[in-house]
């Protein structure tokens, strides 16, 4: 059986890729573990943030996306990204236009970010249709001074910012604009291009960071804000209560989901940030992100038996909220209506 698109199913990431990972270095604290957004290396007293990431099912902003997707993996540590390496490939049907618009766009979205773009590749390569942009993004801070995805503790609040599916949204809006046309006014799909604008989650997160009383951060992409919370859980062997009636999802959203047929949960949600906070600090953390003009809301809380990971449904009932096979982008994607 093939496997589905987008990531690899955490059960094969754990018996295939982590079983190898090279040699063991005294410099690595934090290799790759499942749920986590980047790895930690000590060096010196310093701590040094690294994050990689494709960019694969989106085309008109691919470039701008690179550096802002790369940029939250490592924001989320509570680390401001510095330093940016990039591999381009290009299909046959690429010219130098097409060379040019990448690079003008990460040039942008870095100079916006106050980071350094300071190597990579770039090639034309035979049997690919579409772009794709990997990305790697560095930060350095002091030793030991961030927060990780497996830091979340039993009672702390979970806090989710701005809404679900903003990346699959704002995706959806550019690369299928003909086929939503027929359902969404000239307006709302204006509108929900424009997600695009959200999609960092730097400023937040540093300034969540900042304020304290964060356990662990974490940016939902793909698998959406459900798979988001399911890593987070992961990487901290927790569970969750996670309350429907508190997730915002906005109209635009909610329409090209209906459109498509999909889940807004399982929507690939970069542009969010998902905070795992202490209980006493949650409250503090929401009234400061929206004194700066952050949407955030407390949408539920992390259990201590990891067996348990529900979601209450707006009519009361309560019913596990399972793990995403693959981000419903996909099955959007693949939609011909």
């Amino acid at each position: 059986m093939g496997l589905p698109f987008g990531k690899i199913p955490v059960d094969i990431l754990k018996k295939v890729v982590f079983k190898n990972l090279g040699v063991k270095r005294g410099e690595v604290v934090l290799g790759p573990a499942a749920g986590f957004d980047g790895a930690v290396i000590d060096v010196g007293d310093k701590s040094l943030i690294v994050s990689m990431d494709p960019i694969t099912s989106a085309i008109e902003r691919i470039g701008w996306l690179a550096v802002n997707i790369n940029a939250n993996d490592v924001a989320t540590f509570g680390v401001e990204p510095a330093f940016f390496s990039s591999c381009i490939l290009l299909p046959e049907s690429a010219d130098r236009k097409t060379i040019e618009t990448i690079c003008v766009q990460m040039d942008k979205a870095a100079k916006d970010l106050g980071m350094a773009i300071v190597g990579g590749h770039c090639e034309v390569t035979p049997g690919i249709t579409n772009p794709i942009v990997m990305g790697c993004i560095m930060g350095v801070t002091e030793k030991g001074h961030y927060v990780t995805t497996g830091g979340a503790k039993p009672r702390d609040k979970l806090i989710l910012t701005k809404s679900a599916g903003i990346e699959g949204t704002a995706i959806l809006a550019a690369d299928r604009r003909e086929q939503l046309k027929k359902v969404l006014s000239p307006t709302m799909l204006r509108n929900a291009k424009q997600f695009y604008n959200q999609i960092s989650v730097v400023k937040e997160a540093i300034l969540v960071f900042k304020t304290g009383g964060v356990n662990a951060m974490h940016d939902p992409t793909e698998g959406g804000v459900a798979g988001g919370i399911h890593e987070i859980a992961e990487a901290s062997n927790l569970g969750f209560k996670i309350f429907e009636e508190k997730i915002p999802i906005t109209k635009e959203t909610s329409e090209i989901c209906k459109f498509f047929q999909i889940n807004p949960l399982y929507l690939i949600a970069s542009g969010s940030l998902l905070i795992a906070a202490e209980q006493g600090s949650a409250k503090k953390i929401v009234e400061t992100l929206q004194k700066n003009g952050i949407i955030a809301n407390i949408i539920g809380e992390f259990l201590p038996s990891p067996e348990k990971r529900v979601i209450r449904r707006k009519d009361g009932g309560e019913e596990e909220l399972t793990r995403p096979i693959c981000d419903h982008l996909w099955l959007a994607l693949e939609n011909p209506s």
